[in-house]
């Protein structure tokens, strides 16, 4: 398996997941033409996409989906509350928050997050290689996403602020408010104790993501979840995602033991 980020930030967000012969592309926030692009760096277009699942309906997570679904005919899945809300998107297949399903060689897990939005989503995809699972844009780490991320292999993981980095900063109180609220966005310290859990769960690599660009850095963000891992004596490949460009291959294989159960 394979896992790619192609941009991660407040101004546009998607992911790229391989297994086989099946690509999964994790929204679709940045233009269908920077999309191509950097699939044609990786030897692929869009049309050779499988799927396309959405997290929920802000622009940095759907504005190039319209004209992939259009142009290049790519399925896209969402949950029936985003759903009804791509009043642009074609060939849409709606499911219900929770559902698991199969697309091509992937079993996708989803699992509800809490954000202001209709009914926002993320997922783990598992296949015969491994797993890997997404956890941007909520506010805290719902029992669902612990339960559904519990031993991925790779985590995508929202760090998006620094707490005193952004109550200082110059946004807006209520803008502040909203992005510290049960429905806003992870901030580094509760990104780095649930990355503490998913380490002991079994997480191998972590790609932090949907950092904001002016209430957090690569470094702090980095640091804290770094450090809580070494304070508990553990190690593993972490990273940030970076915001306007393809990320490195993150490649992963099922771990020994766990490709014997």
């Amino acid at each position: 398996m394979e896992f790619y980020t192609l941009a991660s930030s407040s101004g546009g967000n998607a992911a790229l997941v391989r297994c086989g012969d099946t690509a999964l592309l994790l929204d679709a926030g940045i233009s269908a033409r920077r999309i191509a692009q950097a699939l044609s760096a990786l030897g692929m277009s869009p049309a050779g996409l499988d799927a396309v699942l959405v997290t929920h309906e802000h622009s940095d997570h759907v504005a190039g989906l319209a004209t992939l679904g259009k142009k290049y005919g790519v399925p896209v899945y969402a949950s029936r509350g985003t759903a009804r809300r791509l009043t642009q998107a074609v060939n849409v297949r709606p499911f219900d928050a929770g559902d698991v399903f199969s697309v091509g060689a992937f079993e996708i897990r989803s699992f509800r997050t809490s954000h202001d939005t209709a009914d926002s989503v993320d997922y783990r995809f598992d296949c015969a290689d491994g797993s890997a699972g997404a956890l941007t844009d909520t506010g805290f780490v719902t029992e669902e996403a612990a339960a559904a991320l519990a031993g991925v292999d790779l985590l995508l993981l929202e760090a998006n602020h620094d707490v005193e980095r952004l109550k200082s900063g110059p946004y807006p109180y209520p803008l502040k408010l909203r992005i510290l609220s049960d429905k806003g966005h992870l901030s580094n310290e509760a990104a780095a104790d649930f990355a503490l859990r998913c380490v002991r769960n079994g997480t191998r690599d972590i790609l932090l993501a949907h950092l904001s660009a002016e209430n957090n850095t690569p470094a702090l963000a980095e640091y804290a979840v770094a450090r809580r891992l070494q304070a508990a004596g553990l190690s593993i490949r972490l990273g940030v995602a970076p915001r306007d460009r393809m990320s490195e291959p993150h490649e992963i294989a099922r771990a020994p033991e766990r490709a014997a159960r």
